[in-house]
């Protein structure tokens, strides 16, 4: 059987990259049913550069959402239910939340559409990527989590987690994937593939040392355990700046807690991620083989 798949993308001001995703959809075994792109108020050449590509493929189309908005992540999943909007009366199987600034191989969605046809259960998927150079090290991660650059939803399972929760300080992708291992669905990175990555994580609404202070915070935002942040802060030592990044994780979780800053999600979620996240702890100290992110 062979899936069928439909594409989102929100974007404000991606002429530097947008091309190159453009460019790398263009190239695939399998073409999207449709594409919707959706210009989040862009004033630099992201629309121009949309529009000159969808006047030969029919499959793109361009939506352009309400300028002065404020950037943040909850502004994407407007942008993100916009686009879905526009393919209510489309036939699909399968829907992608696809961002502006990645770029892939030509089989990269007929890969990943193979692995849906082969587990029905499984619900949201994607791959592993590359960014400034380097692999994300997957022996210290949670194989079941799947990057919010690229993910792909059953569209049951989609229309299941209720889609994106909006979120202004971010943790969408984490919440819609968690969700949706809640709801009894199956979420894996397939590190088969890769994508690259032409943006460092977090770049596009903070800069500098800020982006692991709130990084923090959106840790606690989406129900971190305390004790597993702690071991995520310690990990985090060993990455630049050195201690640095850790020591702003955490200090930016103990700043929210401290606060008793509102979580934009349900106790069920939240009490389902802190014990899967209690579970991986026990697990990484009753074996050596055991990982943690």
């Amino acid at each position: 059987m062979q899936y069928s798949y439909v594409l989102v993308t929100p974007a404000r001001n991606e002429e530097d990259y947008i091309e190159g995703v453009i460019e790398s959809v263009a190239s695939q075994s399998i073409l999207p049913r449709k594409w919707i792109i959706v210009s989040d108020g862009s004033t630099d050449r992201t629309e121009e550069i949309v529009l000159s590509y969808a006047r030969n493929r029919d499959y793109i189309q361009l939506i352009r959402m309400a300028e002065h908005r404020g950037r943040n992540f909850a502004a994407k999943v407007e942008c993100f239910e916009a686009g879905r909007d526009l393919l209510k009366g489309v036939d699909y199987d399968i829907i992608a939340n696809l961002d502006a600034d990645i770029t892939f191989g030509p089989d990269y969605f007929e890969y990943l559409l193979a692995r849906f046809a082969e587990n029905p259960r499984l619900g949201v998927a994607g791959t592993a990527f590359v960014e400034n150079g380097g692999h994300y090290d997957y022996r210290f991660t949670n194989i079941e989590h799947v990057s919010g650059q690229c993910q792909l939803f059953r569209r049951k399972c989609f229309e299941d987690i209720g889609g994106y929760t909006p979120i202004k300080g971010g943790g969408i992708d984490w919440v819609a994937v968690t969700t949706a291992r809640m709801r009894g669905w199956e979420t894996r990175t397939f590190t088969g593939r890769s994508f690259f990555h032409h943006r460092t994580m977090g770049s596009g609404n903070s800069s500098g040392l800020l982006v692991h202070f709130k990084q923090g915070q959106k840790d606690y935002s989406c129900g971190n355990h305390p004790l597993w942040e702690v071991f995520r802060a310690l990990y985090q030592f060993g990455g630049k700046p050195y201690v640095i990044r850790g020591l702003l994780i955490m200090s930016g979780y103990v700043w929210s807690l401290v606060r008793i800053a509102k979580r934009p999600i349900p106790e069920e979620l939240l009490q389902f991620i802190r014990a899967e996240q209690l579970r991986r702890l026990r697990q990484k100290f009753s074996s050596p083989a055991g990982r943690i992110s």
